[in-house]
């Protein structure tokens, strides 16, 4: 199945929303330029690479060049949505390790997503945590921005993981992806919480898989709202 809507179909409901949702961001963090965006979610399997793919369409078709890179380490799965092998030698996890002067242009991978470029996961290191943690983290991420008008980092749930909340030292805005009928009010209260712990703002939550009927305008729904 071809989870790239945005792109296959840039009309539909679905993508109007997606669409939405990416000026909603732009206009998120007080006057100042998003050039960083966090995608994460309160468990496995809500959604949130999903949406992190169509979102990095939605602003590639804005005329911006976008990268996404891949931070779950663990299970990363961008790869699989572009269609796409995950390069265990030239991954992201493989990147933080190389030292200086490291040529960034054998990490990122052209996607056939006009303006969208990938970096995967790469081999899942031993400590995933403490590699993300590392000095050479934020070196690496400080010479993208250079390359990129944006850059969404899709990011593991953040229940029972640190590697979201370690990444939200580089994002501009972090968004929490929410699954209709299966993410918990509980959860998403312990991930505004985590979020508050460490000083950090949620800028909104994106709601998917929504059931409607077949008579409703949305055949998928996305929302969005301050929080």
């Amino acid at each position: 199945m071809n989870e790239l809507l945005v792109n296959n179909n840039p009309r539909s409901p679905f993508s109007e929303a997606i669409k939405t949702v990416r000026t909603n961001l732009l206009f998120s963090n007080k006057g100042k330029k998003v050039k960083t965006i966090l995608v994460t979610s309160s468990k496995p399997g809500e959604g949130k690479s999903f949406i992190a793919a169509n979102l990095a369409v939605a602003f590639a078709q804005s005329k911006k060049e976008v990268l996404i890179i891949d931070c779950d380490l663990r299970k990363g799965r961008q790869h699989d949505i572009f269609h796409m092998a995950n390069d265990r030698k030239y991954g992201f996890s493989n990147l933080l390790l190389e030292e200086d002067n490291v040529k960034l242009e054998k990490y990122i991978k052209k996607t056939e997503v006009s303006h969208v470029s990938l970096i995967t996961a790469g081999l899942m290191p031993p400590n995933p945590s403490e590699l993300l943690e590392s000095e050479n983290t934020k070196k690496v991420i400080e010479k993208l921005k250079e390359k990129y008008d944006l850059i969404l980092f899709d990011c593991p749930p953040v229940l029972g993981l640190n590697d979201a909340l370690m990444m939200t030292k580089y994002s501009d805005v972090n968004i929490v992806v929410a699954s209709s009928k299966v993410t918990k009010l509980e959860d998403l209260d312990h991930v505004k919480k985590a979020f508050e712990n460490i000083k950090q703002k949620i800028a909104g939550v994106i709601l998917n898989k929504v059931e409607v009927s077949k008579n409703s305008y949305y055949g998928y729904y996305s929302s969005y709202h301050e929080s």
